[in-house]
């Protein structure tokens, strides 16, 4: 625990996995680096130390000039954690010793594969099952003596050569409290219908609990593990489908490559009628054979998969291109690098840390946790309902200038160079700019932004805001032609476009584009009202205010810069104030509700019906399994979970460890701390009752407080500290390259009579053995 991880000093503050971190500071140790000011006595060979802050001895095994010696922990090589072999490991010497030490750490099923199997007690997974049920983070914890090597042969030798025949120490549990944010994020996106799915390196028990408990997987929907097993010589490759709401889980099925091997005789359906929700939750092992033998399969898991464990990073990203496939949008959230490949597949990664993710990701959080994940989808909804109102307002502007330029010419006139000036500078981009201002909507709702500009909605949206703009220009064209006191237009070489069609027609548009401004800036429930938006709002009411002046009653400077010709009574000039306010309201009833309403319920239900593209795809295989009641199919076998972790740790090399955020849970029984991460250090051959017996009580489980406790392996027992310090690891080392030879090493002392392997915590001055 002081030793075996990856944390280094930046700056003199302790950087590393937080999960590290944290068991490195249970431990009340101390890291020390070459380089730093109460290192620099070390020479080129000298490694990272770790000591207990407060100073110890340890009596001298091989030098016997120096009967005690500082109890100190020289790092002298790390195997840094693969998420393939789902470990890590270091060799470290303990001064004073005559010989390297190995210590591993990592995935339990993993660990217990390397150990000798005198080592492991036979109650190993009845013990890990009873953890992992119940959300807690467990890492398996071993050792192995290195005897003649000497300091060269460590850097040279590979982990492969020494990561085997491992004694087995014990398991570190780890209580990673359930984040307050968690539930809340994922009730708010299963209300509005967006699927959640966990995929994980831990062990698969730890991701299901945890799933349940943030509501990921709902308290009456059952959970179907499928358990995939490689072809052998006497059998092919095989599925299992067992339910995992219980112990003792219960087969659903159990599937071969060939056809001909499944006695369908024997199949029977035992998905419960009441509630015909279920979901499917694997491993990478299962993952890797379905993909190899039962590819036909994939689509079916990925819709109704919940929980991915074990999976690791190639697989992370092969589940996010079987989503894309089907049809889905994909957004990941990861905080390792892990995580990476599946962030940069997915359409939207979002890193929940600064470190290696961030760079694969466009989206990074400031807070370690998924709460942005809504506000990352309200925005995007947003943005894309903006960008789709900017393009029908810019392209609604073209079409309403393009029909008054047509009319002008009917006559052989045009809009003058100011008047274009007018309406392109001080009312189209000064509204499309603040246009985007508005935020998005406080909350996530079922209804779907649309996907396409070239859909049904949108061209219809078009095509009847230009047909309304179209008839109220060419009615106010045809009115004033009616008027007593009309003149019309008589062409000249001057260009001289001043006449009453020419005026009207350019007031009259004025309005349009404000109206359709207001009539594309779309609020609920995708974006907050205009009325949020106080630079839009601002400008809409200037640009009314002109464009009524200008209509009603102008300035000379005005009209002689526009070149107008108005109409001699006012009454008509508000007359065409008030066809714009029409003009406004006939546009917002036809976009709101009769185009978001009526027609686009009509328009979901036609496209629904009859479009069956790869976009749908993912409908089509949920239709499938609703449509089939004999899928999965069940047998009368049973199994339990204990089986389950045996065989996952039988393939366990070719699966991954991955630490990710968000994925553990806080049991009641266990009393509040102010810390994030709780470690505990059991023994296998404990079976804690859960959740009813308090932790705390346990005789073979005892907290390790993240603020003063101190915790070590005890291998020998300490003297007391005689305060001396006669020479450094380096020292050590030094010697050790020089001497031609090394003493038998002798075999640790078991640390209690019978030779059990437990762990000893030390808090303040108390020796507590569980």
């Amino acid at each position: 625990m002081a030793s075996c991880h990856s944390i280094t000093k930046i700056e003199g503050e302790l950087s590393g996995d937080p999960l590290d971190l944290k068991m490195f500071e249970s431990t009340d140790w101390e890291l020390n680096e070459p380089g730093e000011e109460d290192t620099t006595k070390f020479d080129v060979m000298a490694p990272t130390v770790v000591h207990p802050k407060q100073p110890d001895v340890v009596k001298s095994t091989h030098y016997e000039s120096f009967q005690y010696t500082p109890f100190e922990v020289g790092i002298v090589r790390q195997f840094t954690f693969s998420s393939n072999l789902q470990r890590m490991s270091i060799i470290a010497r303990t001064l004073g010793e005559d010989h390297f030490s190995l210590y591993v750490k990592g995935s339990p099923e993993m660990i217990a594969s390397l150990c000798l199997s005198d080592t492991v007690p036979a109650d190993f997974h009845e013990v890990l099952l009873r953890y992992t049920q119940h959300g807690y983070r467990v890492i398996a914890l071993a050792w192995k003596m290195l005897p003649k090597m000497n300091y060269v042969k460590t850097q040279r030798v590979t982990r492969d050569q020494v990561e085997n025949e491992l004694e087995f120490l014990g398991l570190l549990v780890m209580e990673n409290r359930l984040k307050p944010e968690t539930a809340p994020v994922i009730r708010q996106l299963n209300q509005a219908d967006i699927r959640t799915i966990m995929v994980t390196g831990d062990n698969m028990l730890t991701a299901l609990s945890v799933a349940r408990d943030c509501e990921m997987i709902g308290g009456n929907e059952k959970v179907i593990l499928v358990d995939g097993y490689n072809p052998t010589n006497s059998a092919p490759a095989t599925i299992k489908w067992m339910y995992a709401d219980n112990t003792k889980i219960e087969p659903v099925a159990e599937m071969y490559t060939e056809v001909d091997s499944l006695d369908s005789s024997n199949t029977l359906i035992k998905i419960d009628e009441d509630n015909q929700k279920f979901h499917f939750a694997l491993t990478g092992k299962s993952w890797a054979v379905i993909k190899q033998y039962f590819p036909d399969i994939l689509p079916k898991l990925a819709v109704r998969g919940a929980v991915f464990a074990r999976m690791s990073p190639e697989q992370k990203a092969q589940l996010v291109e079987v989503l894309q496939e089907l049809g889905y949008y994909v957004g990941m959230c990861g905080d390792g690098a892990n995580d990476c490949g599946a962030l940069k597949t997915a359409h939207a990664g979002i890193s929940l840390s600064e470190a290696e993710a961030s760079v694969a990701s466009p989206f990074t959080s400031k807070q370690p946790n998924i709460e942005c994940v809504p506000t990352v989808i309200r925005s995007g909804r947003a943005t894309l309902t903006t960008t789709f109102g900017i393009f029908k307002y810019m392209a609604c502007y073209s079409l309403i200038q393009f029909t008054s330029v047509l009319i002008l010419y009917w006559i052989q006139a045009n809009l003058t160079d100011f008047g274009f000036l007018y309406i392109d500078l001080v009312v189209v981009v000064t509204l499309s700019i603040t246009f985007s201002r508005t935020d998005a909507f406080d909350k996530l709702t079922r209804q779907q932004v649309p996907a396409s500009l070239m859909s049904a909605q949108p061209i219809l949206s078009l095509m009847l805001q230009t047909a309304i703009q179209v008839v109220f220009q060419v009615g106010a064209f045809l009115y004033i032609q009616t008027e007593p006191w009309f003149e019309a237009f008589v062409p000249n070489e001057e260009d001289d476009y001043a006449s009453y069609e020419f005026a009207t027609i350019f007031c009259i548009s004025l309005f349009q584009y404000i109206s359709l401004a207001i009539v594309f800036s779309k609020g609920h429930p995708f974006r907050k009202t205009i009325f949020s938006n106080k630079l839009f709002l601002g400008n809409i009411i200037i640009v009314v205010a002109l464009s009524a002046w200008i209509t009603i009653y102008p300035l000379p400077f005005m009209v002689d810069l526009l070149e107008l010709r108005m109409p001699p009574y006012i009454l008509f000039r508000v007359l065409i104030v008030i066809a714009g306010g029409i003009n406004f309201l006939l546009s917002i009833i036809t976009e709101s509700f009769v185009l978001d309403g009526y027609i686009r319920k009509r328009i979901g239900e036609a496209t629904e019906n009859c479009i069956a593209t790869k976009q749908y795809q993912y409908m089509v295989v949920e239709k499938e399994m609703v449509d089939d009641s004999e899928w999965p199919p069940v047998d009368q076998l049973t199994s339990d979970l204990t089986n389950l972790l045996r065989n996952e740790s039988s393939g366990t090399a070719n699966e991954a460890f991955t630490l990710t955020s968000d994925s553990k849970l806080q049991q009641g029984s266990i009393p509040e701390t102010d810390a994030d991460v709780n470690a505990f250090a059991v023994s296998p051959s404990s079976q804690p009752s859960f959740p009813t017996e308090n932790l705390e009580s346990s005789p073979v489980l005892k907290r390790v407080s993240l603020n003063d406790a101190h915790v070590h392996l005890d291998q020998s027992g300490f003297p007391e500290p005689s305060g001396e310090s006669p020479y450094t690891i380096a020292d050590d080392l030094t010697l050790m390259e020089e001497s031609l030879g090394f003493p038998e090493p002798r075999s640790p002392e078991p640390l209690l009579p019978g030779g059990d392997n437990i762990f000893e915590m030390q808090t303040s001055h108390e020796m507590t053995a569980l």
